[in-house]
């Protein structure tokens, strides 16, 4: 007799019947019961936490690089000898454009735009101090600013000069006139 004679004779001594009905509704009963289904976002971030932390991270990185370069400082604060250099102009410029407010507009000859460009602060200024932010080093930056209050100077000088002579010679002339 082979093998699988054998098998075949006692082939039902081999088949035992299972556990019944019973004892499987027991062990259903004793197992755990499922968590209900969460949120789909938060079961993956339950997954990926730590994707999440790194996204918090580079978002809060990101706002206080905006809030850094919103608050940087002029750049007179940042090279002293700018500093120096404003102060010093900026000072003798003031002074100037106050002696020319004083006089009559009528006198001086300039209307409400000229006397605008003439302000220290005007549109140039501007641009000259943004583009010395960006370059703090570039000398070709600092020297045209140096030239800007140079220039801005020398033309407030000219007018100023020009209103003496005009008064000057007014008041000679009205002088000899009243001699003669």
């Amino acid at each position: 007799m082979n093998l699988e004679e054998f098998i075949r004779q006692n082939r039902s001594g081999f088949e035992e019947e299972g556990p019944g009905p019973g004892v499987w509704a027991a062990l259903e009963k004793q197992l755990p019961q499922p968590k209900k289904e969460r949120g789909r976002v938060v079961a993956m971030i339950a997954r990926h936490w730590w994707k999440a932390a790194i996204l918090v991270a580079l978002i809060a990185n990101a706002g206080l690089l905006v809030k850094y370069l919103n608050t940087r400082q002029p750049v007179a604060v940042v090279i002293p000898e700018i500093r120096e250099m404003e102060t010093y102009y900026s000072a003798r410029i003031e002074q100037k454009l106050e002696t020319l407010k004083q006089l009559p507009a009528a006198e001086t000859g300039l209307d409400s735009l000229t006397m605008k460009e003439l302000e220290l602060r005007n549109d140039t200024y501007k641009m000259l101090e943004k583009e010395l932010a960006a370059n703090p080093g570039n000398e070709r930056v600092r020297a045209a600013m140096i030239r800007y209050y140079q220039m801005k100077l020398e033309l407030l000088d000219k007018i100023l000069d020009e209103q003496n002579k005009y008064t000057n010679d007014s008041t000679s002339t009205s002088t000899q006139k009243h001699v003669l």
